[in-house]
């Protein structure tokens, strides 16, 4: 089943499209016209995170994205140089700061990094995990939301994809939500983070499109 684009840009361009906006704009960042990429420094310190386990709560990581009220799927491809423990970049669908999702690589530097997503769900987050190569130089994410039904995966090569979790988010019906590109530096700064694109497709309301 063919889906229709809703939006893209691949950064080819010396600017962002008018439809993007941050929160929590990094103080560096810049399209690189000749690589055709998004180019971004974590500011010191930035983290996503709510109560859980640690106790305190982070709301200040960057955060490029577009409001969308339908179903769809949010595509990117991400490289990164990390320079700190947890430094990560990836996607984020946010509906509230008690109530988002985010996806990503997290750095361990003294052992496996860790692929997964955090669900935050009435302001508690939760982490979900799993080792991951740490030579891999680039990954490819999508989340997929359909209704409140949130779909998370991971990609080596953009054609194969593998799901890492699947989430239900409290969405008010046909509300919209705000998705797009992240990065954050929890215990650092400076992490160089590199996107290809930004990629939005309409889903119809069948849960197996999440799949495809």
């Amino acid at each position: 089943m063919k889906t229709k684009m809703i939006f893209n840009d691949y950064f080819e361009g010396n600017r962002l499209s008018d439809e993007l906006s941050w929160f929590c704009e990094p103080d560096k960042w810049f399209i690189d016209t000749h690589s055709s990429q998004l180019v971004l420094k974590t500011d010191k310190n930035t983290d996503y995170w709510q109560k859980t386990h640690y106790g305190f709560q982070a709301d200040n990581g960057h955060f490029l994205y577009r409001e969308i009220n339908k179903n769809f799927r949010l595509t990117t491809k991400v490289s990164a140089k990390p320079e700190s423990k947890y430094d990560q970049a990836g996607l984020m669908l946010r509906v509230t700061e008690d109530e988002w999702v985010k996806t990503s690589l997290e750095y361990i530097p003294d052992g496996s990094s860790k692929l997964g997503a955090v669900v935050t769900k009435g302001g508690y987050s939760d982490w979900s995990s799993q080792p991951a190569a740490d030579d891999q130089e680039y990954l490819y994410y999508r989340i997929s939301r359909i209704g409140a039904n949130i779909y998370v995966d991971v990609s080596l090569n953009g054609a194969e994809w593998k799901q890492i979790r699947v989430a239900h988010l409290d969405i008010p019906e046909h509300s919209s939500v705000k998705a797009g590109l992240y990065a954050c530096s929890p215990q650092g700064e400076g992490q160089e983070v590199r996107f290809d694109y930004i990629e939005i497709e309409e889903l119809s309301d069948d849960p197996q499109e999440a799949y495809l």
